[in-house]
């Protein structure tokens, strides 16, 4: 039998395989060129709706569609040997679950983990902004979106012990944790500005934005020209010389500020005179319409996931689920114990403007500056705790600098035949193919 390399690509939330259309034709093009064999596979069972259906369920799926695919190679005489996987905003998730299902079940007895990518993926789950919108995205969020939505915002008690999968999935403890580490590479891809669906902090695994209060005062990035828009290196100015907040005042100055940010509003909504002057008289009217099939929609595909879980929870062919499994191991394990008397602020100290957080078990203590009030986002002592953990891998982060209105669907040019603007990404997906160890 021949040796392949076999890539796995996971999309996101509400997603098909053509989101991830331009990733694939990359990866051909370089697997051409190199003449090395890498069999790229798309994943299909878990998409559109069924995405609701939580990142473990998801998992389940797409760790089935591997084996599958590693069947049929195998009647074409062709031997997996390598293996990598990029998931892609909720599919990045989602490919951390199916590695530790691959660990689980012994397939890297066999097969070398090589690359593990993720692309705007919310590592910390979805942040919470000091703003009306997020915080009743932040409580509707876990009730419309389903399981997933629940597992985003850690509000589910995925494990026997009432700790979320995102908690557990960070765990070192846990083969989640242990199969990440196997990893010949770890690389991350992260928007540092505009992603309004996964934030820079969430993407970067970091607890601090460096880029949201500076990017309109002086910053100074460079970017890789042959990667562009990725990142290559970025300055701030001394604080002395960083533009205060200042009232607003209609200036030179004020106008001259607000062309270089993004538009308010995506592309497609906006007109020139004097379309844009109807859109904006019949816009509240539109608003309160266009929320309401919004929240009609949402509740549907929540119903529908919700009976397609119980269905999934009693008939899941191919034996036990990994959660299952973990479930009975955990309570072999005496850090379960731990948790459960943990203090729920996580060694938050009120005395200060730092928080520390220990890792339970390990004697080990990572201090973050503690947000102010004021400040984005407003990060959770979980997520907290999750980035410390997940900190401690040899993470590579790779940064983009786009400027459109949401940077998300840009930094894989997802949909570049409707959107042409998305374009400007393609030097990520570069980066990411040149990247990859084949």
């Amino acid at each position: 039998m021949s040796s392949v390399h076999l890539l796995v690509l996971v999309h996101g939330m509400w997603g098909n395989p053509t989101h991830l259309k331009e990733l694939h034709h990359e990866i051909k093009q370089k697997s051409a060129e190199s003449g090395i064999e890498l069999h790229t596979m798309l994943a299909e069972t878990n998409q559109e709706d069924s995405t609701y259906d939580g990142i473990d369920w998801g998992g389940e799926r797409v760790a089935q569609e591997i084996y599958a695919e590693i069947e049929e190679l195998k009647k074409d005489g062709k031997q997996v040997t390598r293996f990598s996987i990029t998931g892609y905003s909720l599919g990045g998730l989602v490919s951390r679950y199916v590695v530790g299902i691959l660990l689980q079940k012994g397939f890297f007895d066999n097969v070398t983990p090589v690359n593990f990518n993720t692309l705007a993926t919310p590592h910390l789950g979805l942040v919470r902004y000091p703003s009306f919108f997020s915080t009743v995205s932040s409580k509707l969020g876990p009730k419309l979106l389903s399981r997933t939505g629940e597992q985003f915002f850690a509000s589910d008690k995925w494990s026997t012990t009432g700790r979320p999968l995102l908690d557990i999935m960070s765990d070192p403890d846990f083969v989640f944790y242990q199969a990440l580490a196997r990893f010949q590479t770890i690389r991350i891809y992260a928007n540092a500005t505009n992603d309004r669906t996964v934030p820079y902090v969430t993407a970067a695994i970091e607890t601090e934005d460096p880029f949201a209060e500076h990017i309109f005062n002086g910053i100074e990035i460079q970017v890789d020209e042959r990667y562009k828009p990725i990142i290559k290196s970025y300055h701030f100015p001394p604080e002395s010389l960083l533009e205060k907040r200042k009232p607003f005042i209609l200036t030179r100055e004020w106008f001259d500020n607000r062309k270089k940010r993004p538009a308010s509003l995506p592309p497609f909504l906006r007109f020139r005179f004097p379309l844009n002057i109807l859109f904006y008289v019949a816009f509240p009217l539109l608003l309160p319409a266009v929320l309401s099939l919004a929240i009609i929609r949402f509740s549907r595909a929540t119903r529908s996931s919700k009976a397609r879980i119980k269905t999934l929870e009693t008939d899941f062919p191919k034996g036990e689920t990994l959660a299952s499994m973990l479930g009975r191991l955990e309570h072999q394990m005496e850090s379960a114990v731990v948790e459960m008397m943990e203090d729920p602020m996580l060694g938050a100290s009120s005395f200060d403007n730092t928080i520390a957080i220990e890792d339970e078990g390990k004697g080990e203590t990572t201090k973050f500056r503690r947000l102010e009030k004021d400040e984005h986002p407003v990060i959770t002592p979980l997520q907290y705790k999750i980035a410390a953990r997940m900190n401690k891998l040899p993470i590579k982060k790779e940064f983009a600098f786009l400027t459109d209105f949401n940077t998300h669907g840009t930094i894989i040019c997802r949909d570049v035949e409707r959107f042409a603007f998305r374009e400007a990404g393609r030097g990520v997906i570069r980066h990411w193919a040149d990247s990859l160890v084949v």
